[in-house]
């Protein structure tokens, strides 16, 4: 089992406060969450805000692959329009 963090934020007026390590450190330390083997979680700029929580680079990047869909959700907006 895995878990992997998504769309993690904290709104502009909140930061710079301890919420982003607060939510973190709540989320990773759940009791449902223990014994998990791999956490992963993607970033633009948070890298060194996630280290301090254990994170890393990938150990084996090759093993990764995606499907990128950059558009999806205008086409989902477009098709409600």
């Amino acid at each position: 089992m895995f878990a992997y963090l998504a769309d993690v934020f904290i709104l502009e007026p909140f930061r710079g406060v301890g919420l982003g390590k607060w939510l973190i450190e709540t989320i990773m330390s759940h009791p449902e969450l223990q014994g998990l083997r791999r956490w992963l979680l993607a970033t633009k700029d948070a890298c060194e805000f996630y280290r301090q929580f254990g994170f890393t680079e990938l150990n084996n990047p090759n093993r990764f692959m995606e499907k990128w869909n950059p558009n999806v959700y205008l086409k989902i907006r477009d098709e409600r329009i």
